[in-house]
């Protein structure tokens, strides 16, 4: 691996570091509390400086609830680099138009926005989800609540 190949990919998961704390909504300081690590190691890390110790990063996404994996490089030579898991995966902004069975519970927040955070979108399904009705849920919404559940809790909807 050249020296630009391990910055790049130090800056990729500091990246990936900073988009989990902005989605759970945790403040660098407490993220750097929980990892038991300095605020200035942390920054360090979503910066992406390489020489930050492996021991910190490990911390760090432990304390966002976060696994480390490493994964095969494609050699070139005909050889697929596998497709990373999708489970829980959260995308940065959830569209109603995507999620009939969100739509249906932010009809009193919608305002003409069309469009939430993924911890706006759990607050609505954990405030209204009672009110949802099985025919309302496709499996592509299922899967999006079953990652709600998994980064920010379980929530008691209908379905």
């Amino acid at each position: 691996m050249t020296s630009s190949t391990a910055s790049n990919t130090a800056a990729a998961l500091g990246a990936a570091l900073r988009e989990r704390r902005k989605t759970l909504g945790v403040n660098m300081t407490a993220a750097a509390e929980a990892a038991q690590i300095s605020r200035v190691t942390w920054h360090r890390l979503e910066k992406g400086e390489p020489g930050v110790a492996w021991g910190n990063m490990l911390a760090a996404a432990a304390a966002l609830d976060l696994d480390v994996a490493l994964l095969p490089v494609a050699s070139g030579k005909g050889d697929v680099e596998p497709a990373p898991s999708l489970e829980n995966w959260l995308p940065l902004s959830i569209t109603l138009d995507e999620f009939p069975g969100l739509a249906r519970l932010a009809w009193s927040v919608r305002a003409g926005r069309d469009a939430f955070t993924p911890r706006e979108a759990w607050q609505l399904y954990e405030r209204n989800g009672r009110h949802l009705r099985d025919e309302d849920v496709s499996p592509h919404e299922r899967d999006l609540i079953g990652a709600l559940e998994a980064t920010f809790g379980e929530l008691h909807v209908g379905v």
